[in-house]
């Protein structure tokens, strides 16, 4: 990997404080308010609290809309001409995807620790293996929006595409049962959708696969296969649109 060209892309989204406040700022806002200053988050689930419990689907959000964000630049910057003026260099395709992959696991890296530093502060409760599990599945299963946001910026080519790519992740939130417990027909949709799968593999460690129907009450079972699935196959279906993407864009050239 070229350490100089990844310090240098690293420093070059740092300086962006709008993309910052949304990868950062915004997801340990929301853990704050929803999560750790609520009187229901202390209330216990599987082996530790609610506040855990949302503090993972918070770091999880601000992870993929890292990951989002660069992939779909990565994939903008292609489709523009970056990629002939470093075509010039002495830098191999290789290595430039190994940067951009590197960048977006660095920076998805940041919003994870925030906020899981703020639960350790703000009474986040959980067995220690959950803390380290869930942490290393956020932060690793993240990557595979950076295929979702490259999508967008090798279809689109077009900043306004990448912009859409990260808003559409807030749907995506909702649908995956981030943000409010769904119930019903809403939750059996919700289990198609690729955020479900990611965020209910992060809580594995903590809830053992139970959620819970908003409407009745319920405990419900996911089993753990089921999210390695929903991930496993949204992770193919992003790789294999992406390839078709890169060859249709190439039968144009």
């Amino acid at each position: 990997m070229n350490t100089t060209y990844l310090r240098l892309e690293l420093l070059r989204v740092l300086r962006e404080p709008v993309s910052l406040f949304f990868i950062v700022a915004l997801p340990a806002f929301m853990y704050v308010i929803f999560g750790a200053s609520m009187q229901w988050g202390a209330i216990e689930i599987g082996n530790g609290n609610v506040s855990m419990y949302t503090m993972i689907a918070m770091a999880a959000y601000g992870a993929v809309t890292a990951t989002t964000g660069v992939g779909g630049s990565a994939g903008l910057e292609r489709m523009q001409g970056w990629g002939r003026q470093l075509g010039l260099t002495p830098l191999r395709d290789s290595q430039y995807v190994a940067v951009k992959a590197g960048v977006a696991m660095l920076i998805a890296a940041l919003p994870a620790l925030v906020i899981f530093g703020l639960g350790v502060a703000l009474g986040a409760k959980a067995a220690a293996t959950t803390w380290v599990i869930s942490l290393l599945i956020v932060f690793a299963v993240s990557g595979m929006f950076a295929l979702y946001g490259l999508l967008f910026g090798l279809a689109f080519r077009s900043e306004g595409a990448v912009g859409i790519a990260s808003a559409s992740l807030v749907v995506l939130g909702f649908l995956g049962n981030l943000f409010v417990p769904l119930s019903g027909a809403m939750l059996t949709i919700a289990k198609f959708t690729p955020l479900y799968g990611y965020a209910s593999l992060a809580r594995y460690p903590l809830t053992g696969g139970y959620t819970v129907d908003i409407a009745t009450g319920e405990l419900i079972h996911n089993p753990l296969w089921q999210s390695v699935v929903n991930v496993v196959g949204w992770t193919v279906i992003f790789a294999v649109l992406v390839l078709v993407v890169v060859r249709r864009s190439r039968g144009r050239q």
